[in-house]
Order: C-alpha cells, then structure tokens, then sequence
C-alpha cells in the first residue's frame, strides 16, 4: 500500500522544491525519498521512476510559469501586456530555477497531457503578439523569438554569467525595449516569404 499521505502531487511537489534548492541534477528518487523519511521503492507507487518524476516536475514548472505568464497578461494589450509577461517569465526563472530548467525540453509527440500543459505558455505569448498582428505562421516565429531573447537572458544571469558592475535590471528593460520594438515591426508573412500554414500543431501545443 502507498505510505499515507503520499501522492504523486506530493511527491511531484517536493522533487521540485529540491530542485529549486540544489539545481536539477540533484535530482533523484533517493534525494526525495529521504526528504519523505521514506524508502525508494515507495516512491515508485506515486511516480514512473527518475525520468517520471523529471516529467513531473517539467510538468508542475510549465502549469505554473503558464498562470503566471496569464496573469500578468490579464488586462493589458501591446507592449504594455508584452513587457509584463516578460518581466512575469524573468521573475519565475528566478523564484524557481530547477522547476524552470525542467521545463526546458519539449514533450514528444505522444505525450498529450504534457503538450497540453507546456502549451498554456506557448497560447499567453501567441495571444499577446497577436495584439501586434501577428498570427498564423508568423506567430510560431515571433513566439520562438521573444523565448530565445528571455531564455538567454535569464539563464545567463541565473548562472552568474553577467559580472560588469552595470545594472542588470536596466539590461533586462533594454532587452525588452527591443523585442517590443521588433514584434512592432514583424515582417508579414509574404514579405517573410514564408507561409502562414508552416506551424504544425505540435508546434502550437508546446513544442516550439
């Protein structure tokens, strides 16, 4: 019988908390089995092995980068909802790093609960460039774009990668200054020449 008290929820809970504390390759089924005074084998009632709890964490990690990313959209339209959303994606990185870099891989095709769930991101940001007239192909472009830019941003900066004395907060506003000043001025898809019907689904549910 599972150990009462435990459920996969828990578990998922508490190997992200441990992430977010030690960095994801901390992660194990002995790391969180102790932190549950319990033994390993228990924790294979609750979740598939090590590459299970990963997929759970990823998961936790999308679901809530996703609500915030919604939240702070709520409201607002054009640059305005643009730089809320990254200044919502920069603060998550920071709160929740493991969670965040658990999130980093695509979930395979055959995966439709995990598609379903990282594409809540993917659906914020295509909304909120769609308020600068971006749709069809196009916004599978413009979405990767702006993650590149927040991505690289903020995994350098978690990673201790910015060491000049200059803010790092006035950096982060130029980024964004300059990707809202792009999306502004999104090519159209026949000035691209590139075909609004190239996204593929996967592409749309999580797999950008």
């Amino acid at each position: 019988m599972p150990r009462a008290g435990l459920s996969p929820r828990l578990v998922a809970e508490e190997a992200a908390r441990l992430v977010d504390d030690r960095g994801l390759d901390a992660l194990s089924l002995t790391a969180v089995a102790q932190r549950f005074g319990v033994a390993v084998p228990s924790l294979y009632k609750h979740v598939d092995g090590l590459a299970g709890l990963r997929r759970e964490v990823a998961l936790l990690g999308a679901a809530e980068l996703g609500e915030r990313l919604r939240t702070a959209a709520t409201g607002l339209a054009g640059p305005d909802a643009l730089r809320a959303v990254a200044t919502a994606y920069r603060r998550y990185a920071h709160a929740h790093p493991g969670r965040y870099a658990a999130l980093q891989r695509a979930p395979g095709d055959e995966d439709h609960e995990a598609l379903k769930v990282f594409a809540v991101p993917v659906e914020v940001l295509t909304a909120v460039l769609a308020g600068f007239g971006i749709g069809g192909g196009q916004a599978v472009h413009a979405v990767r774009t702006v993650r590149s830019a927040l991505h690289g941003f903020v995994d350098l900066e978690t990673r201790g990668g910015f060491g000049l004395p200059e803010s790092v907060d006035e950096s982060f506003e130029l980024l964004v200054e300059g990707f809202v000043r792009a999306v502004q001025r999104w090519p159209d898809a026949a000035s691209a020449g590139v075909g609004t019907e190239k996204g593929s689904e996967g592409e749309r549910r999580g797999r950008l």
